[in-house]
C-alpha cells in the first residue's frame, strides 16, 4: 500500500511538472505569438527567423501570455549585425516597449546583460572576461530566470548577471524577442521552452 501512495505522488508530481513546461515556438508557424511593428517574423526549415525591414525601425515578436514568475531556454545563431534581445514581464503598444531586456548582441556588447527601455537603460552588464561566452555566427544557448525581485541569465552555461529590482519583480507583462533599429539585423531563434515557476 505504500509503495502505490508513494508511486501516485510521484506520478502527480511528474504530471505536474510537464503542465507547467511548454513549448513557446512550435516550429511550423507563429501560433501564440503577435508581432509589433513592420520587421520580419517568419518560419523556414523549423526555425524563426527576425529580419530587419525596409523600414528598419524596431520590431518585437511578443507571447499573446503574460508570464511572471519562469525559465526561458532558448537558441539563438547571429548573421548580419544580430542586435537583438528578449524582453521579459513586458508591455508594447505600438512599438515602444516597457520591459526589461536581457540583450542578444554582436561580440563584446554585453549579450545577457539586462537594459530597461524608456528608462533606467543598462542594469547590469556581464563583467568583460565573460563576453567570451558568446559564439558569434554559431548557435548559442540563453537561458533565463525571473523569480520575484531576481533575474539571472546564463550564456552557454556560463552565468552572465545575477540581478534583483523591486520595480522588476512588481512588474507582470510579455516575453518578446526583438529587431533593434537601423537594417542589416538577421537572427535565427529555434527551442525556446518554457517553464512556469
Amino acid at each position: 500500500m505504500k509503495k502505490i501512495s508513494l508511486l501516485a505522488i510521484a506520478l502527480s508530481f511528474a504530471f505536474t511538472s510537464c503542465q507547467s513546461s511548454k513549448e513557446l515556438f512550435n516550429g511550423k508557424n507563429l501560433e501564440g505569438w503577435q508581432t509589433y511593428g513592420t520587421e520580419k517574423w517568419y518560419v523556414e526549415d523549423g526555425l524563426l527567423i527576425s529580419e530587419s525591414g525596409p523600414d528598419k525601425q524596431y520590431g518585437y515578436l511578443a507571447t499573446e501570455e503574460n508570464y511572471k514568475n519562469f525559465e526561458i531556454n532558448l537558441e539563438f545563431k547571429q548573421e548580419a549585425d544580430g542586435n537583438s534581445g528578449v524582453f521579459i514581464r513586458s508591455e508594447i503598444e505600438g512599438t515602444k516597449i516597457s520591459g526589461w531586456q536581457i540583450e542578444v548582441a554582436p561580440p563584446n556588447l554585453h549579450t545577457g546583460g539586462i537594459y530597461e527601455s524608456y528608462g533606467r537603460g543598462w542594469l547590469i552588464k556581464p563583467s568583460p572576461e565573460k563576453e567570451a561566452a558568446l559564439k558569434y555566427g554559431a548557435w548559442n544557448d540563453l537561458r533565463i530566470k525571473v523569480k520575484d525581485n531576481q533575474i539571472t541569465s546564463w550564456l552557454n552555461g556560463v552565468e552572465m548577471v545575477n540581478f534583483s529590482d523591486e520595480k522588476i519583480g512588481a512588474a507582470n507583462g510579455k516575453i518578446a524577442l526583438q529587431i533593434h533599429d537601423g537594417g542589416g539585423i538577421k537572427v535565427y531563434w529555434r527551442n525556446i521552452r518554457l517553464k512556469t515557476l
